[in-house]
């Protein structure tokens, strides 16, 4: 396993970390995802990814049990707060309340002291951003959380934000946890170069695409019984992997694979990998094996040769419009920047409108 830093932040995190979104405490049994948990830090990962949404809080409890009895300072334990966790209506968003009281709660679950880094799940229209980025401050003030981060958020919405951290001298944001992939690569366009600039580091999300470049999905049959596309809540993130054009383009990946010495899933997270912005690339895994064969990515250089015929493959598949951002092509119009701007005032926004069912996952 080789280790990056975080951005420009002193932080080192493994190549690739282990999320657990859709399996622990959901897709995975327990006593898999601890043998799942196990096998990661046997293999060197030291950072670990789960947020207080997924599987409605219980994938925190379960990595917090699964990571029980190793050295707390041997990992990196990151988290994310904005979706619903309960009934009210201040059970979500990026309010000084929520973010308060959410914190706290992770850190139950987790049970643990700290958090290494603490991220802002989406951005929140209904919050101004100054009372969000000092309720994270605070957590960092009072040793509650480490370092801070955000996710999906669009290049104006993180700009803003270091513009405010730097003018009131606030802790600033050190990631970013996008999609990215070789074939969802929205962020490359306006993300990556201003958080090159900026120090801010990437935690790449589904550099497998849901397992799609796995190869394990081949076009004109059913999905594999367990897998991503039988989950009802994954589904919706990796159907538009599943047309069978793409999978097609996807089964010539193999060959590319295996000349390169790798399996298509190593060659897919070597793909995100070689990308200097992407700090960490964020895997999930069902079975020990899987995780096992995944960090075999680590390390890997391809040649340009490589990296070119892999374009010329998915060249009619690739998505780089930065307008693929989530939620974005609500919230790019005048009035929308008009209401970040109020935000960085520390004025109140417009709500925000609803999302797609397939947002309120990863």
């Amino acid at each position: 396993m080789e280790y990056r830093r975080l951005g420009r932040s002193g932080l080192k995190v493994s190549e690739i970390a282990y999320g657990n979104w859709l399996t622990h405490g959901s897709q995975v049994e327990e006593d898999a995802a601890r043998a799942c948990v196990a096998a990661a830090l046997d293999e060197g990962v030291t950072t670990f990814d789960t947020a207080d949404v997924y599987a409605l809080t219980r994938a925190e409890q379960v990595l917090g049990k699964a990571l029980g009895g190793v050295r707390r300072e041997s990992i990196e334990i990151c988290t994310k707060v904005f979706w619903p966790t309960g009934p009210g209506p201040n059970d979500r968003g990026l309010s000084r309340k929520h973010i308060i009281e959410s914190a706290n709660a992770s850190l139950r679950r987790l049970g643990t002291d700290y958090i290494d880094l603490y991220q802002a799940h989406r951005y929140d229209h209904e919050t101004p951003l100054v009372e969000t980025l000092r309720a994270f401050d605070d957590l960092v003030r009072q040793g509650k959380v480490l370092y801070i981060g955000v996710s999906e958020w669009r290049p104006e919405q993180i700009a803003a934000a270091l513009r405010i951290a730097d003018r009131m001298g606030l802790d600033r944001i050190v990631s970013n946890q996008p999609q990215y992939n070789v074939i969802w690569r929205v962020i490359e366009a306006e993300v990556v170069p201003l958080c090159e600039r900026e120090g801010v580091g990437q935690l790449a999300w589904s550099p497998l695409a849901q397992g799609a470049l796995t190869g394990k999905y081949l076009p004109g049959a059913g999905p594999p019984a367990g897998s991503r596309a039988t989950d009802e809540h994954g589904s919706g993130f990796i159907t538009h992997f599943l047309a069978d054009d793409v999978l097609r383009k996807v089964q010539q990946l193999k060959p590319v694979a295996e000349q390169a010495g790798l399996t298509p899933a190593q060659l897919a997270v070597a793909w995100t990998l070689q990308n200097p912005a992407v700090s960490a690339a964020i895997v999930g895994a069902s079975r020990p094996e899987q995780i096992r064969e995944t960090v075999k990515a680590s390390g890997v250089r391809l040649d340009p040769a490589v990296l070119r015929r892999i374009d010329d493959i998915l060249v009619d598949h690739m998505v780089t419009d930065p307008a693929f951002i989530p939620a974005s092509s609500t919230h790019s119009t005048p009035a929308a920047r008009a209401r970040l701007a109020e935000g960085e005032r520390g004025v109140g926004s417009a709500s925000q409108p609803d999302l797609p069912k397939a947002e309120f996952a990863q």
